[in-house]
């Protein structure tokens, strides 16, 4: 799993970049086939960064979400749980429907 964090208008420490490399990077629980995971963070607002995180997976079906608020790791604590809810939601409709199947070929 290959994790990028860019920093828009501004810059971000080596520090916060760790931090938000480990927040992110517990998304791949869900989803085995997570390849890259993308974080961008906007500072062009200093009192009020945004942050957009787009986890990109070998099953066709990305995720994204972004959110934006007073204090960094809030939003990465939000954009992750959005992301988590998204994932967790795909991964229930893929179990839905592979025992669906299993199901409809028992009863034939």
């Amino acid at each position: 799993m290959n994790i990028q964090i860019q920093a828009r208008h501004g810059s971000l420490s080596d520090a916060s970049r760790e931090k938000i490399a480990e927040k992110v990077e517990k998304l791949g629980r869900f989803v085995e086939r997570v390849s890259t995971i993308d974080v961008v963070v906007d500072l062009a607002k200093a009192d009020q960064p945004n942050v957009e995180v787009v986890v990109i997976t070998d099953l066709k079906h990305d995720f994204r979400s972004s959110y934006s608020s007073g204090d960094l790791f809030g939003c990465v604590d939000q954009v992750v749980d959005k992301i988590d809810q998204q994932m967790r939601k795909f991964k229930e409709k893929l179990t839905d429907h592979r025992a669906k199947d299993v199901a409809k070929g028992d009863a034939e």
